[in-house]
């Protein structure tokens, strides 16, 4: 008998492309488990001006997030680059609009994780990282961090948490992902997929 395959939600939001980039490399993590798909997808940027709207597809990245990708995920990475210590407005919006989700228990018991961007090195990367699990628990979703039995944790000067994934973009946005960085998204994103199967075969 064929085992289904898990599709992991890969939701994030990027303004000049690094949490794109991590977002990218957490679906390697997650590709690289046997069963696993990556789904990713993204969210609208929030205008200040009440009559801008954004276009039905994306200039450039991944399509844009459905409620129904939710009740399809078998687990969810959730990113967001850094603003004053907190989640990106246009990432708070999508999640705001999820209380059909959460009064049905869509999410609950399914695994999730975050990451995060920052333009400065102490810039609020892991009270982003806490600002994004909030809702999650909300959910009712089993939040992943990042344990120290990855060396990276140990040995990074720029990004990378033990509540997650992150990177140091700079000011300009254009610092490259080091290679410290992107060992603990890629294991970040395997570590999300290893437990949805786990899951998936304990209930089974």
């Amino acid at each position: 008998m064929n085992t289904p395959t898990l599709t992991i939600l890969v939701l994030y939001y990027s303004r000049h492309g690094a949490t794109r980039k991590l977002a990218e490399l957490i679906a390697q993590g997650i590709e690289g488990v046997p069963g696993c798909d990556a789904r990713l997808r993204t969210v609208p940027a929030v205008s200040t001006v009440a009559e801008a709207t954004e276009s039905d597809v994306p200039a450039n990245g991944a399509p844009y997030v459905e409620l129904d990708d939710l009740a399809d995920c078998a687990g969810l990475a959730l990113g967001s680059p850094t603003r004053f210590g907190n989640m990106a407005s246009a990432m708070k919006y999508f999640l705001d609009g999820t209380s059909a989700q959460w009064l049905s228990g869509t999410l609950a018991g399914k695994p999730a994780c975050v990451f995060t961007s920052t333009g400065s090195l102490h810039g609020g990367q892991e009270s982003t990282l806490l600002s994004m699990m909030i809702p999650l628990f909300h959910h009712g979703m089993m939040v992943l961090g990042l344990p120290y039995t990855e060396p990276e944790l140990m040995t990074t000067a720029s990004g990378g948490t033990p509540y997650g994934a992150s990177h140091w973009s700079g000011l300009d946005g254009k610092k490259t992902i080091t290679d410290d960085e992107k060992r603990l998204a890629i294991a970040l994103g395997r570590r999300l997929a290893e437990t949805a199967v786990k899951l998936r075969t304990n209930l089974s």
